[in-house]
């Protein structure tokens, strides 16, 4: 349970990595206790979170995850929600392939993308939010050679279904200039 809890905490406060998890975890008092780790006990360490993930599998996590954002819509009394989006770039702990720069080498998936000010070798974590209570309502995680409007249409589709599940809908959404598309 507490595992869970982790995954769940790490999407809301949008932590990019394993490390900065294990990180948060032995040195954040509330995010040890929302994760269910005494304060004697030593936080998860990188090999449990990972293993966890690959026992568990990708699309589970994001099923579990999800029933959990669901849930705790339900208990929230609103019902319309302001939804924002944005991109966040993640770092691949890959180098760039010799024959060609624009992909990874040891991660075939990572492509170089703008990071900031910089291009780099990553991905985008495209995140739909609520406005209020800062809560993730959905995410996309595409490589970061992919411009946001190639993914706007999905995170909206993404966020009506979730809050149609907890039977609340958009009331608007909020993004900046990359998210405009003629079908958006």
């Amino acid at each position: 349970m507490g595992l869970f809890r982790t995954f769940i905490v790490m999407r809301m406060k949008g932590v990019r990595s394993l490390r900065e998890m294990t990180r948060l975890l032995d040195t954040d008092p509330r995010l040890r206790k929302l994760c269910l780790i005494k304060k004697d006990e030593k936080g998860y360490t990188r090999s449990v979170l990972s293993r966890f993930i690959r026992k568990v599998g990708e699309d589970n996590l994001n099923k579990i995850i999800e029933e959990k954002v669901i849930k705790l819509l339900k208990n929230n009394a609103t019902r319309d929600f302001d939804a924002v989006f944005d991109a966040s770039f993640i770092k691949a702990w890959s180098t760039r392939h010799p024959t060609d720069s624009q992909k990874g080498y040891s991660d075939t998936d990572a492509r170089v993308g703008r990071a900031g000010r910089m291009f780099a070798l990553g991905y985008k974590l495209h995140l739909s939010i609520d406005a209020k209570s800062m809560l993730p309502l959905a995410n996309v995680f595409a490589s970061a050679n992919q411009n946001e409007k190639k993914h706007s249409l999905t995170l909206v589709e993404k966020t009506r279904r979730i809050l149609s599940k907890s039977k609340a809908k958009i009331r608007s959404v909020i993004a900046d200039s990359q998210y405009s598309d003629q079908k958006l």
